[in-house]
């Protein structure tokens, strides 16, 4: 039988959802809307990691990542961010999207899953 439990509801969803032992995320953007993509990839990760801590997890049992971004230009600065979070053992399969817009002034919305 099929578990589900769902984690801090905001106003249009969970911001977590438990599916078996599967931590599925919602999007998530930087706080500050003023920084590079680079800057607004560091904000994300140290909330995916402050997340994960809450429901017992970490980033090295990160699954997946979808990461959606404005900018081309800017993706190496999203990479160096991306690359001094996790260590290369760890890393999960990624795809990396190109959306014409995100929100006013967001550049990038990271989308994962993790195992507890």
């Amino acid at each position: 039988m099929t578990t589900i439990t769902r984690h801090m509801k905001t106003r249009i969803n969970h911001r977590i959802v438990e599916v078996d032992g599967m931590l599925h995320f919602g999007g998530l953007i930087a706080d500050d809307l003023g920084l590079d993509m680079q800057g607004q990839t560091a904000q994300i990760c140290a909330k995916i990691d402050a997340l994960l801590a809450e429901v017992g997890s970490s980033k090295e049992k990160l699954v997946t990542a979808m990461l959606y971004i404005t900018d081309f230009d800017q993706k190496e600065g999203m990479n160096a961010a991306w690359l001094d979070w996790l260590a290369a053992d760890d890393l999960p399969t990624r795809a990396t999207i190109g959306v014409a817009n995100l929100g006013k002034d967001v550049l990038i919305e990271v989308v994962v899953s993790a195992v507890c």
